[in-house]
């Protein structure tokens, strides 16, 4: 006869283990420390522009049509209008609305367009590690090959900028196993590639020590919406109004980040521009109720914070 008793068979099942990555626990939102931003604010909104440039005939790219055999001239030239059109556009918005940013960059730029960032540099910009270029991912390469990319991407800020950057980013938002641990002992505070929450998170590190994963948006960012969903410019615009107005409620409840991730051969293409402009537009006349910031200041903060209140 069947066993009837659902107790018995509920304790006689155990849950499956799988896989993890043993870098953080599971954290509930709601049953967090409760605390605030500088100046009593609940929501920090930061802007990341992303500044990469990629290799001509090879190598990986965002594709506006699909690809034909290298040299892919369509795609290579609609990517590099970004670094000579689109930011320039970008940097008068952000200037006229007094927005400050971080510059997630691919060293490559330094060599290809430096007065990109020199702009950025004469606005006091952060300036973010974003890999060499963004024709390549780190995590497919052998953890040698990884720090060697990682060192040579910070050498190349380090002696232009005059400071080494704090935050990461990968190329592709790509991670080996072992790239927390690289960035950590490289002496980098904090990294950008998960987004698996809306409040900073402590990584633990192989040394014992730990690295801080500061919340980077997939949902608002232009690239998943315009090349992966197919978004249209009012569409990437909409989600960032609706999610900031979403954000401001919740943010009641707990204090939040909200990233905006921007490239500028996407949103600095004019039909993208216009609607760009209004959202940033709508969330810069909050600024009082706000804590617009940059990625490396979140991460400053949530670090100072007492023991035990980021998860």
């Amino acid at each position: 006869m069947p066993d009837q008793d659902p107790k018995r068979h509920h304790d006689a099942v155990s849950p499956p283990r799988l896989a993890g990555h043993g870098r953080y626990g599971y954290s509930a939102l709601p049953h967090r420390p409760v605390w605030t931003w500088p100046n009593g604010a609940r929501l920090a909104v930061y802007v990341a522009v992303n500044m990469e440039h990629f290799a001509f005939g090879e190598g990986l790219g965002a594709e506006l049509a699909p690809g034909g055999p290298q040299p892919d001239v369509l795609n290579y030239a609609w990517r590099d209008y970004g670094n000579r059109v689109g930011v320039w556009r970008l940097i008068d918005l952000l200037d006229d609305l007094a927005l400050p940013a971080s510059v997630l960059v691919n060293s490559a730029i330094y060599g290809y367009c430096p007065e990109t960032m020199n702009a950025f540099r004469a606005r006091g910009d952060e300036v973010v590690g974003h890999g060499r270029t963004n024709a390549e991912r780190q995590g497919i390469l052998a953890e040698p090959d990884e720090r060697r990319l990682i060192a040579e991407t910070t050498a190349v800020i380090a002696t232009a900028e005059g400071r080494a950057p704090q935050g990461w980013l990968g190329p592709w938002i790509s991670q080996s196993r072992v790239t927390p641990d690289l960035l950590k002992e490289a002496g980098y505070s904090y990294l950008l590639d998960w987004s698996m929450d809306e409040q900073p998170v402590w990584f633990r590190t192989r040394d014992g020590g730990r690295i801080l994963s500061v919340p980077y948006p997939q949902e608002l960012n232009d690239i998943p919406s315009i090349v992966g969903r197919k978004d249209t410019g009012e569409d990437f615009a909409h989600i960032l109004e609706t999610t900031f107005d979403e954000m401001v409620d919740q943010s009641a409840k707990a204090p939040l980040v909200m990233g905006i991730a921007l490239h500028p051969y996407l949103v600095g293409q004019p039909h993208r521009l216009r609607p760009l402009r209004r959202a940033l537009r709508r969330i810069a006349g909050r600024r009082d109720d706000l804590w617009i910031t940059t990625a490396g200041a979140i991460a400053a903060h949530a670090a100072g914070l007492p023991e035990g209140t980021i998860p």
